[in-house]
């Protein structure tokens, strides 16, 4: 009765995958330098260099990004952010602060959150990636030395493990009477 026509277009749709964070810079760190290459990174400390991310970036509550320009798949800003971002996705949460212009395909919002800046919407946006080799040649052979190498583990010795009693402790009450 409330049955749905599904068309061929609609079941040859790949479902994409849920995007996860492989890397984590913690609250205690300041980091000064690039982020560049593929998986999803959450910034909950202090960076300042610049960011070229194939996939999601995460600046936490306590995170603080100061980039000229940062270009990931997907952008969550809980915290603060000074710079440009041009991304597909872009998230500003309620507790999230981002100064600067933002290019994207899709703006979500929250109650709370403060943008400072231009914001572009388009059809398509171009991250201009450059394709990330696995390794150097140097790093592989590195790689392949140290696999190649045989592991010699120390000998052991038994351990012999005593057990210890727990002593009862007993405490003893008196009931004295101070009587008349």
């Amino acid at each position: 009765m409330f049955k749905r026509n599904i068309t061929p277009a609609e079941t040859t749709q790949p479902i994409q995958a849920v995007e996860r964070i492989t890397s984590v810079l913690g609250s205690g760190l300041i980091w000064h330098g690039s982020i560049n290459g593929s998986g999803g990174v959450r910034v909950e400390g202090a960076f300042e260099g610049e960011i070229a991310l194939r996939g999601m970036l995460v600046v936490g509550e306590t995170g603080r990004v100061t980039c000229e320009n940062i270009r990931a798949n997907a952008v969550i800003v809980a915290g603060a952010v000074r710079g440009n971002i041009t991304t597909q996705k872009l998230e500003i949460r309620g507790s999230g602060r981002v100064w600067g212009d933002v290019v994207t395909t899709a703006f979500v919002t929250e109650e709370g959150a403060f943008l400072r800046g231009q914001i572009r919407m388009e059809e398509r946006v171009e991250l201009d990636l450059d394709a990330a080799p696995e390794s150097t040649p140097g790093e592989a052979a590195q790689a392949e030395a140290i696999a190649s190498t045989p592991m010699t583990l120390p000998e052991t010795q038994p351990v012999k493990v005593k057990k210890e009693r727990k002593k009862k402790e007993v405490i003893a009450e008196s009931n004295v009477n101070t009587g008349p």
